[in-house]
């Protein structure tokens, strides 16, 4: 098939999915302000699609965070399944593989800079894993899910235990210990403008990590991460 009888190919390879049927392709990627303009009343939007694809998303995303994270419990699971299906994630991912190219708007939704709006690409995301799901079942979601979603996987994870590693720190902890983590300032240094914070994190009667930094509270925040480092890399290794 040419590019010109299927306009979809480059969509489909970065996708990571080859649909069998366009039409499901074209449903997806139809926003109802151009079902709105329609010349003929038989034209369907990606509205009923983007629900399907939500429920398809959210059950392949459940069943492989699952499996990646054995050691996992349903908190953290849940935390990171948002992190991976939120609006903002979609976007991001409809941006990057150039949804708002192929999609076909109406007039008004075009000019007002619908191509590259963020909830018009996040449900138009939605809407092709609808499609894929109609296309092919879950084995054609997988793949997509495996070809963009796996690979953000880790750095979303990552990215939650920077943003508050105290608070991940605590969660892990209290989840497999039944303990929190406790925080002991060891040393203070320097002069007064540019003081320096030595901190360790114990858990239970053991060391978990040492950090120093400009503030208590950032020495504090350090010595979390890396004790969630530490711990990551042992559950890692067993």
């Amino acid at each position: 098939m040419n590019l010109l009888r299927n306009p979809y190919r480059k969509l489909e390879k970065a996708l990571g999915y080859r649909f069998r049927k366009k039409k499901h392709l074209e449903e997806a990627l139809t926003h109802r302000s151009w079902r709105y303009e329609a010349p003929t009343s038989n034209t369907v939007d990606n509205q009923r699609l983007e629900f399907l694809g939500d429920a398809a998303l959210s059950l392949v995303a459940s069943t492989q965070l699952y499996h990646a994270h054995q050691a996992h419990q349903e908190g953290d699971l849940t935390r990171l399944r948002s992190l991976l299906c939120n609006g903002k994630t979609l976007a991001g991912i409809g941006e990057r593989v150039g949804l708002g190219a192929f999609m076909r708007l109406g007039r008004g939704e075009e000019q007002s800079g619908g191509r590259s709006r963020s909830s018009t690409l996040g449900d138009a995301l939605e809407a092709v894993l609808g499609a894929a799901y109609l296309d092919g079942g879950l084995k054609a979601v997988e793949r997509i899910y495996h070809h963009l979603f796996t690979p953000l996987a880790t750095g979303k994870e990552s990215a939650a235990a920077q943003d508050n590693p105290k608070g991940a720190l605590q969660e892990y902890c209290q989840r497999r210990w039944k303990v929190g983590p406790v925080y002991r300032l060891l040393e203070v240094t320097g002069p007064g403008h540019a003081r320096r914070f030595n901190v360790e994190v114990r858990i239970g009667d053991r060391v978990a990590a040492e950090a120093h930094g400009p503030s208590k509270r950032e020495a504090e925040s350090r010595a979390a991460l890396k004790a969630l480092q530490g711990l990551e890399a042992d559950a890692t290794s067993t």
